[in-house]
């Protein structure tokens, strides 16, 4: 097992690394809306909170020697539920073409009381 950390994703809130790569797999910590730079929460709403983690997810899959390209399973964890739509229209761009395997779950609370966390397993690029 690998450690990774990326200069361009928010400092971890705990003890744990922002991913592990372990072989050909990457397995990413959950990503919530921080700014990297300011450690910050990027705003209110589940918009801008859903762009920021996607940012934040891409950082640390690029730190690992992946990409979203590589991307096998995501797991979306929600503090409501209804902000699905929202969200799924924002991951749909992200993600493009690419169809990873995906759950999606609501939660009782996320950290710093975020609205959305994304984690995933992805393949190292080759």
């Amino acid at each position: 097992m690998t450690p990774i950390t990326s200069p361009d994703a928010p400092a971890a809130i705990g003890p744990y690394s922002h991913a592990v790569t372990h072989g050909d797999l990457v397995f990413t910590s959950g990503q919530i809306p921080l700014d990297p730079k300011t450690g910050e929460l990027c705003g209110d709403d589940i918009e801008s909170q859903t762009q920021q983690v996607l940012k934040n997810l891409e950082a640390v899959l690029t730190a690992a020697g992946s990409s979203k390209s590589g991307v096998l399973k995501t797991t979306i964890f929600l503090k409501d539920l209804s902000d699905f739509q929202t969200v799924n229209g924002i991951y749909a761009e992200f993600f493009g073409d690419h169809k990873p395997a995906r759950s999606t779950v609501q939660v009782a609370k996320l950290p710093l009381d975020v609205r959305v966390e994304i984690e995933c397993v992805a393949t190292v690029n080759r």
